[in-house]
Parts: C-alpha cells; sequence; structure tokens
C-alpha cells in the first residue's frame, strides 16, 4: 500500500512543470539513475552502455524519472539472457529523440498504447512486482514538456522506449494557467 501511495504521488507530482526548469545534462542526470540502480543492475549481470546525451531544458527530477523507469523496466522485464540497455539521443528537428533500447521479453504490438496507462501492467504474476504507474509518469512528464513517447516492440526481442524533448520544451498549459492566478 505504501508503494502504491508513493506511485500516486509521483504520477501526481509528474504533471506539474517545476519553476526549475532550466538546462540539465542529461548524462549527468542518467549517471545518478545509474548509480542509484547500481545494486539492480549488478544482480541482473546488466551491461548499460550510454552514448553522450544533450542537455535538455526540463526539471532535473523529471528527467530522472523517466531514465529511472524506463531502465528498471528492462532489468525487471528480462529475458534468460543479461539485460543489455543501451540509451542514447539524436537530433531530430526542433527536438531531441531519446532511445533505451532492451534485449528483454518484448511487448506485443497490440499493447503497444495501453502500457502507458494507470496501473497497466502486461504481467500480474508475483515474478514482477510494481503498480503499473511507471510508464504512465514517463508519459505524463515526456507530454508536459511537450514531447512524446512510445515504444518499438518484437515479442522475444526486446524494446526501444523512445520520447522527444522539445529542444525549448514549453510550459505546460496547466502550468501556465496556474501562475497566471
Amino acid at each position: 500500500m505504501a508503494t502504491l501511495i508513493s506511485d500516486l504521488l509521483a504520477y501526481t507530482k509528474a504533471g506539474v512543470v517545476e519553476s526549475d526548469v532550466a538546462e540539465v545534462d542529461a548524462s549527468a542526470v542518467l549517471r545518478n539513475v545509474l548509480s542509484s540502480l547500481a545494486e539492480a543492475i549488478r544482480e541482473s549481470g546488466a551491461a548499460v552502455a550510454y552514448d553522450p546525451l544533450p542537455e535538455v531544458r526540463m526539471s532535473e527530477v523529471h528527467l530522472q524519472q523517466v531514465f529511472q523507469n524506463l531502465i528498471s523496466n528492462a532489468l525487471k522485464y528480462r529475458s534468460e539472457d543479461p539485460p543489455r540497455i543501451q540509451i542514447s539521443a539524436a537530433h531530430q528537428g526542433a527536438a531531441w529523440l531519446f532511445s533505451v533500447r532492451d534485449n528483454g521479453l518484448g511487448i506485443d504490438p497490440q499493447y503497444k498504447e495501453k502500457i502507458f496507462g494507470v496501473f497497466k501492467r502486461l504481467h500480474h504474476d508475483q515474478k514482477y512486482s510494481g503498480t503499473g504507474i511507471g510508464l504512465a509518469i514517463c508519459q505524463r512528464v515526456v507530454e508536459r514538456y511537450g514531447g512524446r513517447i512510445w515504444v518499438e516492440s518484437v515479442p522475444g526481442k526486446g524494446s526501444t522506449f523512445l520520447f522527444t524533448v522539445p529542444e525549448h520544451a514549453r510550459r505546460s498549459r496547466a502550468a501556465t494557467d496556474s501562475s497566471a492566478g
């Protein structure tokens, strides 16, 4: 129950664009996330590699939430092989396109949209713990900054989660409206 309450609070906070939005070094944020996940990475035998990542205009906490959830899922939903995770970013038009690729279980195409819903879990057995809020948090964060998130996946071959962050991420309408009042 405590985990559920904590996750619901994180989901609520993910919808608010904070006033401390600034240029943040995505590589530094990723290194912090990898440090916090060091034990899980070691236990799973995972290899995590990443290319140099850009600076993006968003809250450090929000970017951390996105990386934390995507990498945690890659570690959790793994195949029999040790996880192999690759994080990269490329400039695409007026945005940065980030990708988090793994060699895990993969996702059946019929569930590609469903997985971003609150409490939407594909695995309900004891093997995979969680509340089903992590990807909903990712989507909420990314969309608040004017980006989008999606998955490309082949069952049994792994998944690539992709998300965009506009070069100059905009403040959400909700944040703008609340500051006008």
